[in-house]
């Protein structure tokens, strides 16, 4: 029971902070020269960074930031690349075949490659970052949407969907979307830790979000040239990152257990 306590409490206060934060009484850009680097205390949890800032609020202001780019490029990912796939496999023939086709050449380029591309293109910025991510990421979903359609059409409850005259949307409202639901939830649970680390990464290399707005990437850049005077100032946020994406994996093991029929 604790392994599912521990990293739901852990998402829910990342939700709360993401949520709550723009109305708590934080000062994450307020800098106070005598206070540069100092260690975590009692008043100050997290200590101060190389500008005197507070690094706890800033922490929660960098979760706002991760949680926003999760749920936009999850939602804008999952809501294209099912329509894809799905149209994908049901209708087949040459529809599928330049489907399939552009699909191989998302697949081609690595995805962290070309959201990099994307986002030097852009420039920096976090609609860019979540339109970037959201290219990269709707091939996943469609391949995993495309695949079960294919299975799922031949199904007799759809063939009999079919002999009776049912028009093609409510086939595919009705009969295909409702057994898809599984498995691409559990593909954007994983997809959710995927991003949050790609967010992190564009971040870190300067082409996500722009101070003063924090991020947990940005937070570590700039701490890697205090690592031997402020080493809390990495550990902060890396430690944050890790807590987040494991506990997303860890709930999304527990969620394919859950759905999975035949392993029960």
């Amino acid at each position: 029971m604790l392994k599912i306590i521990i990293p739901a409490s852990i998402l829910f206060i990342w939700f709360l902070s993401a949520v709550l934060g723009p109305w708590l009484p934080l000062q994450p850009n307020n800098i106070i020269l005598s206070n540069i680097l100092e260690t975590p205390s009692f008043t100050e949890l997290l200590g101060y960074d190389d500008l005197g800032r507070p690094i706890l609020d800033r922490l929660i202001l960098g979760a706002r930031t991760s949680f926003l780019v999760a749920v936009g490029v999850i939602s804008v990912s999952l809501t294209v690349g099912t329509l894809i796939g799905i149209l994908s496999g049901w209708f087949g023939g040459y529809i599928d075949l330049i489907i399939v086709r552009f699909m191989d050449i998302f697949l081609a380029f690595p995805g962290i490659l070309l959201a990099i591309a994307l986002s030097g293109i852009l420039g920096p910025g976090i609609e860019n970052v979540v339109f970037a991510l959201s290219v990269v990421g709707w091939v996943g979903f469609a391949r995993l949407a495309r695949a079960q359609t294919l299975s799922l059409k031949n199904r007799d409850h759809v063939l009999a969907a079919i002999a009776l005259g049912a028009r093609t949307g409510r086939i595919l409202r009705y009969h295909i979307m409702p057994l898809l639901l599984a498995p691409l939830l559990i593909e954007a649970t994983f997809g959710i830790a995927g991003v949050v680390i790609a967010e992190a990464g564009l971040s870190f290399l300067g082409l996500g979000v722009q101070p003063p707005m924090a991020s947990w990437g940005s937070m570590i850049k700039h701490g890697t040239s205090y690592m031997l005077m402020a080493p809390h100032m990495v550990l902060a946020p890396g430690l944050a990152l890790l807590l987040i994406v494991l506990s997303v994996n860890i709930l999304g093991d527990k969620l394919r257990d859950r759905l999975d029929v035949h392993s029960r």
